[in-house]
């Protein structure tokens, strides 16, 4: 066996005996073409996932989102009538209990919620709008929209920044990330000045990350195939665009790529972006200092990787492919970064986005 494979193996065998009882992890992942959600948990020692019920949705069922306090779910439903249903999360077995589900102001491309907990943000890739709704204490999303804003061409993520202050929505027909400052006692939002930051033209901006100290934002560009970093002002709740790096694998022939999601390790030690055309994760190092990055290679994934997310101990990365009805499960090497393939386990159709979280 290769030396690197024998030391990932000696410090899972290591993880094993150090994770003592502590809370479970567990993993949502949503299939849109069998609308269902598929709830599992993950073995801590070893990355494994164990499925746990699935539960159906009635409608294409695509991005979810988690409350900050990991009680509920929201999961968009992307087929008539559009609209969001409310999941509660049971504290014990992760399984999920219906709610209610309400019309949305439109078919949602990305979900969040702003830092409290108290209101769902929307992005409308097919109604270029954006939309924000309460979340009651019960964690029902009211049906009365607070504001529906109309943003430019294909507004696509839509979230809040650490302090809760300010708020974004990437525009990939626009070629913009709109800035604007959030009121989040009402939920009411108003343009920042500058009221947006420019991508290069025909960029295509489609997901955003902040790193943990708001220092810096990463965000993919769809439609060129780049990954931007941008200097991020929270007092003024702006960016400003420094670099951009193509995700591109190395000897890749094929045609033009499509960059997806994007995660930090929760440390922010490594950054990782999905790309679909090549079926690829593209890994980076994060200069601690200067926010700069540094490649350590693409991973060959699930075929095209639309949604993956990282475990809260940094330690696995979870990926599904749409057209491959998978999901693989890797180490990540706390050294290098570098992914290591441990499980594979079959979805429903179309699986397209994962949440991970430790239970209460």
């Amino acid at each position: 066996m290769p030396p690197e494979f024998n030391r990932l193996c000696i410090s899972l065998a290591l993880m094993m005996i150090s994770v003592s009882a502590s809370a479970k992890t567990m993993v949502y992942v949503s299939n849109a073409d069998s609308r269902d959600i598929y709830v599992m948990e993950l073995n801590q020692t070893d990355g494994s996932a164990a499925m746990v019920e699935k539960v159906a949705t009635g409608g294409t069922v695509m991005p979810l989102a988690v409350s900050p306090d990991r009680r509920f779910l929201y999961a968009s439903l992307r087929s008539l009538p559009y609209s969001v249903s409310s999941f509660s999360i049971d504290s014990q077995s992760g399984r999920l209990n219906l709610l209610s589900t309400v019309p949305l102001a439109d078919n949602m491309a990305n979900l969040a919620t702003d830092k409290s907990g108290r209101f769902l943000l929307a992005a409308s890739y097919t109604g270029n709008k954006i939309s924000i709704n309460q979340i009651t204490a019960k964690g029902d999303v009211e049906t009365q929209p607070v504001a529906v804003i109309p943003t430019r061409e294909k507004a696509h993520a839509i979230a809040t920044d650490p302090s809760n202050a300010h708020l974004f929505a990437s525009n990939l027909g626009g070629d913009i990330i709109l800035q604007y400052r959030f009121d989040a006692a009402s939920g009411q939002v108003t343009p920042n000045v500058p009221p947006y930051v420019e991508t290069r033209h025909g960029a295509g901006p489609r997901h955003f990350v902040f790193d943990r100290r708001a220092r810096f934002v990463y965000g993919t560009n769809e439609l060129d195939g780049t990954l931007n970093t941008y200097r991020y002002d929270a007092a003024a709740g702006s960016m400003t665009l420094q670099t951009s790096v193509s995700l591109r694998p190395k000897d890749f022939q094929g045609g033009a790529l499509a960059p997806a999601d994007l995660h930090l390790t929760p440390d922010g030690r490594f950054l990782y972006a999905s790309e679909r055309t090549s079926s690829t994760l593209a890994g980076f190092a994060v200069d601690a200092d200067s926010g700069a990055l540094t490649s350590i290679g693409s991973f060959p994934t699930e075929t095209q990787p639309r949604g993956f997310n990282i475990d809260p101990s940094g330690r696995f990365l979870l990926a599904v492919g749409q057209q491959s009805n998978r999901m693989s499960s890797y180490a990540i090497d706390q050294k290098t970064g570098a992914l290591h393939l441990l499980h594979q386990y079959e979805m429903g159709k179309n699986p397209n986005w994962v949440e991970i979280i430790d239970l209460q």
